[in-house]
């Protein structure tokens, strides 16, 4: 006999299965990041959300971010953190920062909570993953900015990422890339998720953040636009309705979409 809350439960699966139906054998990947990794709560949400996902046959792909805790250690160090049209600007001491955190804190971090959540989890570093190039100069609004060792994703190697999603296994990978002779550089969280999704041509690309999604004003919730087109999107940073952080989330999100993404949902943590 089942409880109210096992009747509750069932009666969720349920409601679910049509979706479960829908994409299973679905890759879906899914870019983690703002204050959503600092709250416990959150993380325990999402990352069981994860795992149910792999439970029930879709084969979700995890791209973290660490910008706040990355933000922190760089204050620590007596790095001030600086930022050009969402880009962390990363000086030769701010890449090792960056490196360290994402490599030995965060990734580790989200792939022992998997584990003990009963998922199945393997960290990648995004150097064996992303292929990159420097990035050109960015224009801040009023002079030309070296954003240092910033790269754009150039090429994917995702023979270990196949291989774990074949063995049903989540892959949790960190957004640093490795350039032709072997620099490491720090790459936008959310254009690396973008990449991976549409090298996989993945079902849905998922952004999870801190924010509501697109505004046409910040400090109005109810200025939220459900949905943006391609078109749209280009003409909403034209106006400066999209900007800072958001712009390589968009950008990143119309990329996926043209490299033949499903769909991009941006997720409030």
């Amino acid at each position: 006999m089942l409880n109210q809350t096992g009747v509750g439960k069932a009666e969720a699966l349920l409601e679910a299965l049509p979706f479960i139906q829908k994409f299973r054998g679905h890759t879906f990947v899914i870019k983690y990041g703002g204050s959503a990794m600092e709250d416990d709560h959150v993380i325990e949400r999402l990352l069981r959300d994860v795992v149910f996902l792999e439970a029930v046959g879709i084969n979700p792909v995890l791209v973290h971010g660490g910008g706040k805790a990355i933000t922190q250690r760089m204050r620590e160090s007596g790095n001030r953190p600086r930022f050009v049209n969402g880009l962390r600007v990363t000086n030769e001491s701010a890449i090792k920062i960056v490196q360290d955190v994402l490599e030995n804190v965060i990734k580790p971090r989200i792939v022992e909570t998997m584990q003990q959540f009963g998922g199945r989890a393997e960290g990648f570093s995004g150097r064996d993953v992303f292929k990159a190039k420097r990035l050109p100069l960015q224009f801040d609004g009023k002079n030309m900015v070296d954003v240092g060792f910033v790269g754009e994703v150039t090429s994917l190697e995702l023979s270990g990422v196949t291989e774990a999603i074949d063995r049903e296994v989540v892959p949790v990978i960190s957004p640093i890339a490795q350039t032709d002779d072997g620099l490491i550089l720090n790459v936008n969280a959310d254009a690396a998720a973008g990449a991976m999704a549409g090298a996989l041509k993945a079902a849905k690309m998922i952004y999870v953040s801190d924010i509501l999604g697109v505004m046409r004003d910040v400090k109005d919730p109810n200025s939220l636009i459900p949905t943006v087109s391609r078109e749209n999107a280009a003409r909403l940073i034209k106006d400066n309705i999209i900007e800072g952080g958001m712009i390589p989330k968009v950008r990143s999100a119309v990329e996926a979409i043209n490299d033949g993404v499903g769909k991009v949902h941006l997720i409030d943590g």
